[in-house]
């Protein structure tokens, strides 16, 4: 019996590797956060190694992202972080979308929630993991991002808006 069990288990492991989710390979940056807002190349080279790959139109996949059901894994990592925040299309949102995303990215950073420990487990992206100079180095980007927005558009205008009839959380 269990020897049936794992001959099916092979063969299904074997008949998913024909699957895979289409890759994030555009690269589009036409709204790129960088074509806006001033981007040091510490910010830029931390962004590449250790958001990009979810938050942005450029995945850079490694090795083990052809086998199966680790693609897919990664494939909803990324659909997930791109939802939540995508880099590549940042400008093309309102500026109080922008201004709530430095915001979340502050908030993010701070509280240790990215990058994802699921991201650096086993020391596959361990240059994903930020130092605390990395992450201060972020966070006084998005402050001063933050800073910049306030100086030059109406405070009404950087608020996030609740969609019409939608009610407060409880």
């Amino acid at each position: 019996m269990i020897k049936k069990i794992l001959i099916g288990l092979g063969v299904v492991l074997v008949a998913i590797q024909f699957f895979h989710p289409e890759k994030n390979l555009s690269d589009d940056r036409t709204y790129d956060v960088s074509t806006k807002y001033a981007m040091p190349e510490e910010v830029k080279s931390t962004l590449k190694v250790a958001c990009d790959d979810c938050h942005s139109n450029k995945t850079e996949y490694p090795w083990y992202s052809n086998i199966q059901p680790v693609a897919w894994f990664l494939d909803h990592h990324v659909v997930d972080g791109k939802r939540h925040l995508n880099f590549s299309n940042f400008t093309s949102r309102p500026i109080a979308y922008q201004n709530h995303k430095f915001e979340e990215t502050i908030e993010m950073i701070k509280e240790g929630e990215m990058p994802l420990p699921s991201y650096t487990y086993f020391g596959l992206h361990s240059g994903a993991k930020l130092t605390e100079a990395q992450k201060q180095t972020l966070i006084s980007w998005a402050e001063a991002n933050m800073d910049s927005l306030k100086a030059n558009y109406p405070a009404d205008s950087l608020v996030m808006r609740r969609p019409q009839g939608a009610t407060p959380a409880k």
